[in-house]
């Protein structure tokens, strides 16, 4: 019996292994190719960097220059932290409130929440560029709300499910002692809320750093740029792409994500567990 546990758990073993470097061969590859000449990347993708190939630095230098990637990450940075912070304060408390006031009005809310994460952006964002230029959401600050109503839908589900396996007696004693509901959020629920706050900052990072198509729908390209968007200012004329400089700067782009999950990842595991309990 002991054997066959060992023989089940080294071939599962081996089958996540293979699917990790599944996962791990794009950026590799990325990674690979930002230190070869422009030529060598089309033709050698998979080679390593050795010899007349190895240009060092040079991508790197190129494509921050190019693609103004400081202004870019700065932009991304603003977006990022700001959409973020709105996105785990706003929707903890809706999702604590839906919990604990039973009503109509909050479960029309909730399921309202759970539409939104099945409607497709397509069906939107046409609508949604033409309503964010009239209402001058079209700034990194614009589309912190914009964010916000997107990002609502999965944060709230899971902050509820959280929030059903938390003890009412506890908020209860908070009153007792004489918090307001304010001071019983801030002070008692947020700080035991923290596995889901974490894992919900990280899924919403990832998403918004990486994201595209909304802030090119709606930014003010002439004012403001994130790195996504910088990304196409390396390409050049009849459609000619820098390839050596778009490999320098997706690895600048990529490491300060992989950085941030990489310090949180404890947290994702035990806060999507408590997301699922039932309540």
């Amino acid at each position: 019996m002991e054997k066959r546990k060992t023989k089940h758990g080294a071939l599962l073993t081996t089958i996540f292994s293979i699917i990790s470097v599944v996962y791990m061969f794009p950026i590799l590859l990325v990674l690979m190719n930002s230190f070869k000449k422009k030529a060598y990347i089309s033709r050698k993708p998979f080679a390593i960097p050795s010899g007349k190939m190895y240009v060092g630095l040079d991508n790197y230098f190129r494509g921050v220059k190019q693609a103004n990637f400081f202004e870019g990450a700065k932009w991304s940075l603003v977006i990022t932290v700001g959409s973020v912070f709105l996105i785990l304060l706003c929707t903890s408390m809706c999702a604590w409130y839906i919990v604990r006031v039973k009503s109509i009005v909050t479960s029309a809310i909730y399921y309202l929440c759970l539409f939104a994460m099945i409607v497709p952006f397509q069906m939107e964002m046409f609508t949604l560029s033409k309503l964010a230029n009239t209402l001058k959401l079209n700034t990194p600050w614009g589309l912190w709300i914009i964010y916000l109503g997107f990002g609502a839908g999965l944060a709230v589900f899971m902050f509820t499910g959280f929030v059903k396996s938390i003890p009412l007696e506890i908020e209860e004693a908070a009153m007792i002692d004489g918090c307001n509901p304010l001071q019983t959020f801030f002070g008692v629920v947020l700080p035991i809320m923290k596995p889901t706050c974490v894992t919900v900052a990280i899924l919403q990072t990832m998403w918004i750093w990486n994201d595209y198509l909304l802030p090119y729908l709606v930014l003010d390209l002439k004012k403001y740029t994130t790195i996504p968007i910088a990304v196409q200012y390396l390409k050049g004329g009849y459609g000619s792409v820098d390839m050596g400089a778009m490999m320098g700067v997706l690895v600048l782009a990529i490491i300060p994500i992989i950085v941030f999950y990489l310090f949180c990842q404890k947290y994702i595991i035990e806060g999507v567990v408590a997301g699922a309990v039932k309540g």
